[in-house]
């Protein structure tokens, strides 16, 4: 398993375009995700900046850093989002692996903290994310805000 930040436009980008629309999209925004992902390639802070999880050359999870997760917390910078393991993959901790590289990620980048919005009960807890309060999303619905602190990678 391989975590792949993805830097330029191939075909892994293309296929993971695809992903992430598939997985967090709707019928009629591709677009949206092609744009926002293709414009990312070129950014000097390195955010935004999606990723793949390849597992034998298929694309079994997903995760970004971005700057605005289209909430109303525009005080906090910089999101985690998009974080999704098929779900034939579920069970063998990728997700928390993925948590775990953005977080070094961050620190790498010489982040403070992630933040993430979600409506799963206790998924981010396990993994001592803090719920620190609430976002209004452009609904209006109240979503769940958690943050954490970015650290270095552990010598092992």
């Amino acid at each position: 398993m391989k975590m792949v930040k993805l830097q330029k436009r191939d075909s892994l980008f293309d296929r993971a375009v695809q992903v992430f629309w598939q997985e967090w999209g709707e019928e009629d925004n591709f677009s949206f995700y092609y744009d926002c992902m293709l414009h990312s390639l070129n950014t000097r802070d390195h955010i935004p900046s999606f990723y793949v999880v390849m597992e034998n050359s298929e694309i079994i999870g997903t995760f970004a850093l971005i700057r605005n997760d289209i909430n109303s917390r525009q005080d906090l910078f910089p999101w985690l989002a998009c974080l999704y393991v098929k779900e034939e993959q579920r069970g063998r901790a990728i997700g928390s692996q993925m948590l775990d590289y953005a977080l070094q990620e961050g620190a790498k980048l010489h982040l403070e903290k992630l933040y993430l919005t979600s409506e799963l009960e206790d998924y981010y807890e396990r993994y001592g994310w803090d719920h620190n309060g609430f976002a209004y999303g452009p609904t209006g619905k109240k979503i769940k805000v958690y943050e954490k602190v970015c650290r270095k990678e552990v010598s092992k």
